[in-house]
């Protein structure tokens, strides 16, 4: 009898591979033999629809004379595979490290691999000064976190004793595991529980630490600030994070914050200003002095005729190199200063310039 594996895997005759392949896996979760309420004979039919629908060519064949083309519903001569499974179907074509992951879970990885464990990221802020975020500082910061045992340096030994072979892995941190499936009894590796993969157990646990190797415990951390970091960035120390148990330590994220200047902002490595100007100084020219962020008195030379908004340059006075590009300068605005009161000397001064046209 013809079958139509569109219909039995629920899907149009246009379905793309991906929902193919979602229409396989919500039927295999439901009638797999290994489950309850599963249904040997649908898993068959299902799997063999899969297999020719999954198939470009063997699609292309289906479409044009049915499933009869295929010998009674197995995939034609040269699959791939010798059908010892569940109807005979094959399995060319069907992603098993998905499957394996949805019905063993996703610790399977069908080989001898072993995963060690990792721990936990921790993220903190810090705030700085603006002068310690150009040219860079230290901060220590108070963490209560899980870290590497003191008193054993992680081994989980009383201090003194030694490591013995874990006899529950024999030495090799790995475990044998049979699992049954669809698709038979299958042997897998899985890292041993009790050593965690080091195939070593403590003689004589550590009583700090109760064999664990870790400890939860306030720890003090110093921080390198780098020379002209921004406001924002994140800094990453490797290794800093939670420790875990005959594992790697996660990572210290630190977000750095800068408190704001009265002075100076920043653009790029180019410190920038605003420097209010007299009128008259504006007209004639000037000296001014600022001081610079390291301190030091700065000459400014404001040029006769300089206009209200006009930028000043002081080259190379910013923020140094520091592999971020070339050393910054010092961006000054100018602001005119219009006095609001004027003596009549002045106001007869200004009316001789007025006359001049000035």
């Amino acid at each position: 009898m013809a079958k139509d594996y569109y219909e039995i895997l629920g899907v149009g005759k246009t379905a793309t591979k991906e929902e193919l392949k979602k229409a396989f896996h919500k039927l295999a979760h439901k009638y797999h033999p290994d489950k309850a309420g599963g249904n040997e004979a649908k898993f068959k039919e299902m799997n063999e629809a899969y297999q020719v629908l999954s198939d470009e060519s063997k699609r292309s064949q289906y479409d044009q004379y049915g499933s009869a083309s295929f010998d009674g519903g197995g995939p034609p001569p040269g699959s791939g595979f010798s059908g010892q499974g569940y109807g005979g179907g094959g399995f060319e074509g069907v992603d098993l490290g998905d499957i394996f992951n949805d019905f063993f879970g996703a610790g399977f990885n069908g080989g001898s691999g072993q995963r060690v464990e990792r721990g936990r990221d921790i993220s903190v802020d810090i705030e700085i000064s603006f002068e310690e975020s150009i040219f860079g500082t230290k901060r220590k910061v108070l963490l209560g976190k899980t870290s590497t045992c003191d008193m054993c340096h992680g081994s989980g030994a009383k201090p003194g004793t030694k490591l013995k072979k874990c006899v529950t892995c024999s030495g090799k941190g790995r475990v044998n595991e049979l699992r049954k499936s669809f698709l038979g009894t299958f042997s897998t590796v899985t890292t041993c529980n009790v050593c965690k993969g080091i195939g070593e157990i403590p003689e004589e646990k550590c009583k700090s630490c109760s064999g664990l190797g870790v400890v939860k415990k306030q720890e003090e951390i110093e921080i390198n600030v780098p020379v002209g970091i921004n406001a924002g960035e994140m800094l990453r120390m490797s290794g800093k994070g939670e420790a875990v148990s005959r594992g790697i330590a996660g990572d210290l994220y630190i977000k750095v914050h800068v408190k704001p200047h009265a002075l100076y902002h920043r653009e790029g490595n180019n410190l920038v200003m605003d420097l209010d100007v007299k009128l008259s100084d504006a007209l004639l020219g000037a000296t001014y002095k600022i001081t610079a962020l390291d301190g030091k008195q700065l000459d400014v030379k404001i040029p006769e005729g300089v206009k209200f908004g006009d930028t000043l340059r002081l080259k190379e006075k910013g923020i140094a190199n520091s592999g971020r590009g070339r050393t910054g300068d010092i961006l000054i605005h100018v602001n005119i200063k219009t006095p609001t009161r004027l003596s009549s000397k002045a106001k007869k001064l200004i009316e001789e310039l007025k006359q001049e046209g000035v």
